[in-house]
């Protein structure tokens, strides 16, 4: 008896791990509140918390629009700014201010202290705090972090959650001071901090804590187990390293601020987003390359991969759906793309991580595919109308090939899609499995798929590329 217990003991369930995540979030938020409250003042706290608002949806939308192509639930997203918000600022408050106290004590020098503790201590206190996010997701959502992406839009919501609260602190700070001197608006400290922190330099967190999320995404697609432990510390250490530059830049004299701001915080900025688009791009492009052997297989229809592969084209098909059947079928076609988009990258990381990496493969595979052909009727045209009312579709391709001459596989096997044979082998020979598709070939996720079927079932050309928007 003990024996069957021991697993449940040590492995609690995702209800009771979401009712502890939830106490901790509501625990530590009211801490957060009441202390920013404190040391601001009631007025002080309702104008830093009116300011702070302004950059909040800005940075939110643009880290949602990189996570667009894979988007993760809203429930995580919101978790991990809340984290930010709440628990990574707590610790973070309290943490400095103890580190702070003991070095005036240690070295009779406040001043001294401050400079210390905002370069050596802070930059090591906050990025750890926030990194917790993103390893309680790494670990218990792994479904959901399925590469560098992921890594980007998770540690984006988290740092934009700190600096909310961040920010809180500092603007009504600066409204009590002003307040005090009596000082005009044009003027005034606020206005000052609000420039630097919410014009100038807004993505200043998050482009610290993307640098780990950087290195929980390359993780999340490593095969060996020492660069999966070694990515995530080293994005971390970078992570530090850009933050203690940052907070120690007024120490390079009196135009240091603006030559960090100018030679590093800005071409870094930059650099992420030229990377952020290039691996929106190519999750796209491995979208399209993996659903078209499905596509061949005869699991989805040929005008449905390039619909799935566009942006553009897959919020054109849930407004056809909706437009046609209404806020239900809407949900219905969004449903179907986020799953075909969870199949194709599922089999895109087996296919480079091994049978090791994607134990649960075959699982997860028919789980998904089930679920696709529940909704495959109404999806299927409206992914294929908007495929063509944008243009993704080769000339030779007849729009209405889908739906009269496709030919779909066995109802029986839409329940087993896919067998695994023993006899595969993976990567230097690590045994995998290996497919029984219909009208495919036999493979497994680690090699290609080469089509075999009729033609009626066959894309005229293999989408990605140039065909990828």
């Amino acid at each position: 008896m003990f024996r069957a217990l021991r697993p449940v003991l040590a492995r609690p369930s995702g209800a009771v791990r979401t009712c502890v995540l939830l106490v901790l979030l509501a625990a530590t938020g009211i801490a957060i509140l009441e202390l920013v409250r404190e040391q601001t003042g009631t007025p002080g706290f309702f104008v830093g918390l009116g300011l702070a608002l302004l950059p909040v949806a800005p940075l939110m939308a643009a880290f949602r629009w990189l996570g667009r192509a894979a988007p993760a639930p809203w429930s995580q997203l919101l978790f991990c700014f809340g984290w930010g918000a709440c628990t990574a600022a707590l610790i973070a408050i309290l943490a400095n201010n103890f580190a702070t106290q003991w070095i005036a004590a240690a070295t009779a020098d406040p001043s001294e202290a401050d400079q210390l503790g905002s370069v050596a201590i802070a930059p090591v206190v906050e990025e750890s705090a926030k990194a917790a996010a993103l390893l309680l997701v790494f670990v218990f959502r792994r479904r959901h972090f399925t590469g560098p992406a992921d890594g980007f839009v998770v540690a984006g919501f988290t740092a934009i959650g700190f600096a909310f609260t961040e920010n809180i602190l500092y603007l009504g700070n600066a409204f009590v001071q002003d307040l005090a001197d009596g000082t005009g608006v044009l003027d005034s400290v606020t206005a000052a901090t609000f420039f630097v922190r919410i014009v100038l330099s807004p993505f200043a967190h998050p482009l610290f804590t993307v640098l780990t999320g950087l290195g929980f995404g390359a993780a999340a697609v490593s095969a060996g187990r020492s660069r999966r432990i070694c990515l995530p510390l080293l994005g971390l250490a970078l992570a530090m390293g850009m933050h203690a530059l940052w907070n120690g830049s007024s120490r390079f004299g009196d135009h240091g601020f603006y030559v960090v701001y100018g030679c590093v915080m800005v071409p870094l900025f930059g650099l992420l987003v030229w990377l952020a688009v290039r691996i929106r791009r190519g999750r796209l492009q491995a979208v399209a390359g993996e659903l078209a052997l499905y596509a061949a297989a005869g699991w989805l229809a040929p005008a449905e991969v390039p619909a799935l592969a566009s942006m553009p084209a897959r919020s054109l098909a849930r407004s056809l759906a909706r437009r046609s059947g209404g806020r239900a079928a809407g949900r219905a076609v969004a449903r179907y793309e986020a799953d075909a988009v969870a199949l194709a990258l599922l089999r895109n990381r087996a296919r480079r991580g091994g049978p090791l990496r994607e134990a649960d493969f075959a699982g997860r595979e028919r789980e998904l595919l089930n679920r696709l052909w529940q909704r495959r009727a109404t999806a299927g045209p409206a992914l294929a109308r908007a495929a063509v009312m944008e243009d993704l579709l080769p000339p030779c391709f007849d729009p209405s090939e889908p739906f009269t001459s496709w030919e779909a596989p066995d109802p029986v096997e839409a329940s087993q899609p896919f067998e695994l044979a023993e006899s595969a082998a993976g990567p230097a020979g690590v045994p995998g499995p290996r497919w029984e598709e219909p009208s495919v070939r036999r493979s497994g996720p680690w090699t290609p798929a080469t089509p075999a079927g009729p033609s009626s079932i066959r894309p005229c050309v293999l989408p990605g590329g140039d065909g990828v928007r």
